[in-house]
């Protein structure tokens, strides 16, 4: 999948974030729209783009976003990019962004929390004893591996459906019902 810079989003760019809702109420690029990846129709995705306007796909890194353009490309959509380092380069490159009134982590930030506290927990179990505290840590290690191999994680896709990570109002996200021309690049029809 093609990548671009910050510097390389043009005004006629169609924006679609992927991240959850709760990191997009945080901060979002303006005029971007929110679809989290686990919840990402690709196919009404591909049906409703408008093939004329280049659909920038971002999220906090890059991952989400590639793997969603991946989704989309394979559900037909066409001339899809992914931001390079998503909203992290966006800010690094001294673009702005518009702030919510939300303080969420980014999902990266909530997952590695997540994942430490399962293996301290797992491990102090099992110094007092508990030997399933040593398999959840275990098995948390697995998953981990299994995420760096596969680019997919189940406790990412979890802790995204988390309340914490539900915007004040879906007003903002296509998925919350706003598919309209500005939201999505074409009429619905």
């Amino acid at each position: 999948m093609k990548t671009i810079k910050a510097g390389e989003v043009a005004g006629g760019d169609f924006l679609l974030d992927v991240r959850t809702r709760g990191e997009f109420g945080r901060e979002h690029i303006e005029g971007s729209r929110c679809d989290p990846l686990q919840d990402l129709d690709a196919g009404a995705w591909a049906a409703k783009l408008d093939v004329s306007r280049r659909c920038v796909v971002v999220c906090q890194g890059g991952i989400r976003a590639g793997q969603a353009a991946e989704m989309l490309e394979a559900a037909g959509a066409k001339n899809l990019v992914v931001l390079e380092r998503g909203i992290n380069g966006w800010k690094a490159a001294g673009r702005p962004c518009v702030r919510g009134g939300r303080r969420v982590l980014p999902l990266d930030c909530q997952v590695r929390i997540a994942s430490g506290l399962i293996v301290v927990v797992g491990v102090v179990l099992g110094a007092l004893g508990i030997p399933a505290g040593y398999l959840a840590a275990g098995l948390m290690g697995a998953g981990l591996i299994c995420a760096g191999i596969t680019n997919w994680c189940g406790l990412a896709i979890l802790v995204g459906k988390m309340p914490w990570n539900e915007p004040d109002t879906a007003a903002t996200c296509c998925n919350g019902g706003n598919k309209t021309t500005s939201c999505c690049g074409k009429e619905d029809g």
